[in-house]
């Protein structure tokens, strides 16, 4: 299988408001960025989200090595969810994001790495600023359908 690099973070002006997410796919030396929002959301949401749409870019199985500064994601993906699968996700929030990314990822080898945020780390800048961006684009075009 390929070997991997994502980075990911996710963006709520708000907690809940407007949200936005970005990963970047790394595969030796190329590079896809992708990203989105949502107007109504949480940061954990866009977190997750982000490794979610991420993970569906790739067109085949691969090792991924996963980066983010959100703890709630790496230590979903790598400590909590097996026992919340067992629990049938009995008071998980966010079950529907949850789901999804056991059905995205069950293709990969995904393992997660906590970067701390603003820390220097070049591509988890970019997503966060990607991710803030989205959300702002979000929050613009839905003020200006209420106009």
């Amino acid at each position: 299988m390929k070997q991997v690099t994502l980075y990911c973070d996710g963006s709520s002006l708000g907690n809940p408001g407007a949200g936005g997410w970005c990963g970047i796919l790394c595969f030796k030396d190329k590079q896809k960025i992708l990203s989105g929002g949502e107007p109504y959301t949480t940061n954990n949401r866009m977190e997750l989200l982000a490794v979610i749409e991420s993970l569906k870019a790739l067109k085949e199985p691969c090792v991924v090595d996963l980066y983010s500064d959100s703890k709630y994601v790496c230590d979903g993906i790598n400590s909590w969810l097996k026992n919340w699968v067992a629990k049938d996700f009995k008071n998980v929030k966010n079950v529907d994001l949850w789901q999804s990314y056991l059905q995205v990822s069950s293709l990969h080898s995904v393992t997660a790495h906590w970067v701390k945020g603003h820390a220097g780390h070049p591509q988890n800048e970019l997503c966060d600023s990607l991710a803030k961006q989205a959300a702002k684009d979000v929050m613009a075009k839905d003020e200006a359908v209420r106009f």
